[in-house]
């Protein structure tokens, strides 16, 4: 299913063509420049297990001048399409795929809002980024997540051109592997061929995805915009901040996922980087590795000849279980990555803060819900 275009969009909505076709083309345009992060502090919402939040960026838009003004000077009014993805899971963590519209409500700085536009189709249009961890910090299990990236990639780009994807790795630097294409091969081509070593500049990584890459006809709007790091969330190296590029990936409507290479029994607290990535932009962490040893013989009483850093396991248990972990991370970020709802309304919130507080409900007991925690939009400026 294709989503409706912005002008026609506007045109159900009773909001005029000249209103909404210049917001899709100042969206498609706006992402290829490099925001000031906002000095602005905003208050973080609040988490609910059946509730998140969401948003997308506004646009300024010309509107004709009144009587009563002599000068005959245009003002500027706010026109925000938010468009809002949407996960939904059981207790289980399994996802809850037949809602209707009716189940959803969405709050706009507490202000209730009209749901215009409503999908749970499967295989909406997405453009994925996978970032891939290559500092020295990722030799230890750098095999298992080689093949782990491999099979993600292939899993997402089948040939189907609703899908499309770019590669970029990081260490010291953060660059472009591969740029966007539908075709799997070359990422995958290039990925049997890397080698860690080096730092860790994962924010650069975040960074480059937004706004140094070849876009897709229709972004932000159509495809959605997705982010993949497969890290463990540690930097030493980039020249831009974590505050930064969360900003800069909410203002251009990324939804960022990880899987974290972090293994049982070691202390990362550069885990909080992937935590607030996600979280702040409606994603998720996956941890493959997490608990994949605890009930393994001998993964902390046999250390090898290597010292604290690598650790010898017997191949059967060790092997089974991290593949098996391995495949339930690929099919956990996969499944969300495919199978979101998409709820797209008009905000009528007259607040000229910059930052908006958006939080979808869902009636239900015992589900989650994630999106974003909010969105960057223009002032209203008379």
């Amino acid at each position: 299913m294709q989503f409706p275009k912005p002008t026609a969009f506007a045109a159900a909505l009773g909001v005029t063509f000249c209103l909404l076709q210049p917001v899709a083309a100042r969206q498609v345009t706006s992402s290829h420049n490099t925001p000031t992060p906002s000095t602005e502090k905003k208050e973080p919402a609040k988490p609910a297990s059946s509730e998140a939040t969401l948003a997308v960026p506004a646009a300024d838009v010309p509107k004709a001048p009144t009587s009563s003004q002599n000068d005959q000077s245009p003002f500027k009014v706010q026109v925000n399409e938010v468009i809002v993805p949407i996960t939904v899971t059981d207790e289980k963590g399994r996802f809850v795929t037949d809602l209707d519209q009716k189940d959803f409500q969405v709050f706009e700085d507490n202000r209730p809002q009209e749901i215009r536009f409503f999908t749970r189709e499967r295989s909406q249009p997405v453009v994925i980024g996978f970032l891939l961890d290559m500092s020295n910090a990722s030799r230890i299990h750098w095999k298992n997540f080689q093949d782990a990236s491999v099979e993600l990639i292939q899993t997402l780009l089948t040939g189907d051109k609703k899908y499309s994807g770019y590669l970029i790795d990081y260490a010291q630097d953060a660059e472009v592997a591969v740029n966007t294409t539908n075709d799997a091969d070359p990422m995958v081509d290039k990925i049997r061929k890397l080698k860690p070593g080096g730092g860790s500049a994962l924010f650069d990584a975040v960074y480059l995805a937004c706004t140094s890459r070849k876009l897709v006809q229709g972004e932000p709007i159509e495809p959605r915009r997705i982010i993949v790091i497969i890290g463990d969330g540690h930097d030493d190296a980039s020249k831009h901040s974590l505050e930064q590029v969360i900003e800069l990936a909410q203002r251009n409507l990324v939804t960022v996922y990880c899987i974290s290479t972090q293994a049982f029994g070691f202390t990362n607290q550069s885990d909080q980087n992937l935590v607030r990535l996600a979280q702040e932009t409606g994603g998720r962490v996956v941890y493959p590795l997490g608990d994949v040893y605890k009930d393994t013989d001998g993964y902390l009483s046999h250390p090898s000849d290597d010292g604290n850093y690598a650790l010898t396991v017997d191949t059967g248990a060790y092997r089974s279980a991290v593949d098996g972990r391995m495949y339930h991370a690929i099919a956990d970020v996969a499944g969300e990555v495919t199978t979101q709802y998409i709820i797209r309304y008009v905000s009528d919130n007259p607040s000229t803060k910059s930052y908006r507080n958006v939080r979808v409900v869902v009636d239900l007991g015992n589900v989650k819900v994630r999106a974003r925690k909010g969105y960057y939009a223009n002032p209203v400026t008379p």
